[in-house]
C-alpha cells in the first residue's frame, strides 16, 4: 500500500513538472523579465517577495476559516488557464476551481480550520515563484497534505497560476 502511495506521489510530481515546463515554454518573455531558461531554480526570494506571498497565503487561511471561498480564491489567477491538480486529476479555470471547492466543502463544518506550515518560496525569475508547503484541516476527520504553488506577478500582484495539492493518507 505504501508503495502505491509513493508511486502516486511520484507520478503526480512528474505530471506537475511536465505541466509547469510546458507552461514556461509557452510563456513569452517580455521586457523586464528573466527567461525561465536563464533563471536559477535555487534563487532565494527577496524578503519582500517572500513576505508578500506569505501574506497572501495567510490571508487565504483567514478567508477559509471564515467560510469565504471567494476571498480564498482571490489569490488565484482569475483566468481559464489557471490549473489545479489533485487526486490524479487536473482542473482548468478559476470558476471551475471555485465550483470544485464549493462542492467538496459545502459548509464551514466541512471546511474545518485551515492552517499552512513549512512554507518555502523560491524565485523562478523576476516575475515567477514557487512555494512548497503543508496544509492541515482541523475538523471531525482531520486531513492534510503537501502543496506546490506556482506564482506569477501580474500587474504588480502575485497570483497563483498553478496549484498541485496532495492529501496524506490518515492512519487509523
Amino acid at each position: 500500500m505504501q508503495r502505491q502511495a509513493r508511486f502516486r506521489v511520484l507520478i503526480s510530481t512528474l505530471a506537475f513538472l511536465g505541466i509547469f515546463l510546458v507552461y514556461c515554454s509557452q510563456t513569452k518573455t517580455t521586457k523586464g523579465t528573466v527567461p525561465v531558461e536563464s533563471a536559477s531554480v535555487e534563487s532565494v526570494p527577496t524578503d519582500s517577495t517572500e513576505s508578500s506571498i506569505n501574506a497572501i497565503i495567510l490571508g487565504q487561511a483567514e478567508a477559509w476559516n471564515q467560510g469565504d471561498l471567494v476571498r480564498f480564491m482571490s489569490a488565484y489567477w482569475k483566468d481559464d488557464r489557471l490549473t489545479f491538480s489533485s487526486g490524479g486529476e487536473t482542473h482548468r479555470g478559476w470558476q471551475v476551481t471555485l465550483d470544485r471547492y464549493r462542492s467538496r466543502y459545502p459548509d464551514k463544518k466541512t471546511m474545518g480550520k485551515l492552517t499552512f506550515s513549512n512554507l518555502e518560496t523560491q524565485l523562478l525569475g523576476t516575475d515567477n515563484a514557487m512555494t512548497l508547503g503543508q496544509w492541515q484541516l482541523a475538523r471531525d476527520k482531520p486531513v492534510g497534505g503537501n502543496f506546490t504553488l506556482v506564482w506569477k506577478k501580474l500587474d504588480g500582484s502575485w497570483v497563483i497560476i498553478h496549484d498541485h495539492s496532495s492529501s496524506l493518507e490518515t492512519k487509523e
